[in-house]
């Protein structure tokens, strides 16, 4: 199965060659602040993770060990990126296919907006 996606401008385009995973929702003041609210993602491997565009995605590296890619055009954000690992988070919101997934579970609840509340009966995860 292949799924396709793309940021709001689609000057980003991308496909995954393999099943996606359950996503995590994560509530960290770091997802928070890219994407507006807390984020859902996907692990993919790098290997099935083809991306169109790239010179348009800008990275913005977070932390020593993470980088955050986004479209330097419309600023959707789209990755998260553990340089030392052989997978790429990508934000379930720009999958343009259904992905037959449900999240699995909250991660980062201690950061979580004051807002909202998470009242889904999914496991939460402090961190």
């Amino acid at each position: 199965m292949i799924h396709k996606g793309s940021c709001l401008c689609c000057h980003v385009t991308f496909e995954v060659t393999e099943s996606l995973a359950a996503p995590n929702a994560c509530h960290c003041t770091a997802c928070r602040k890219t994407s507006g609210h807390f984020e859902a993602s996907v692990d993919v491997s790098r290997d099935a993770l083809s991306v169109s565009g790239e010179a348009h995605v800008r990275w913005y590296q977070s932390s020593p060990k993470v980088r955050r890619g986004f479209c330097g055009t419309c600023g959707s954000s789209l990755f998260w990126d553990p340089v030392f690992q052989d997978w790429t988070a990508v934000a379930m919101g720009a999958f343009d296919t259904p992905t037959q997934t449900q999240l699995a579970m909250h991660i980062f609840v201690a950061e979580k907006g004051d807002y909202y509340d998470i009242a889904d009966g999914l496991p939460q995860n402090a961190r």
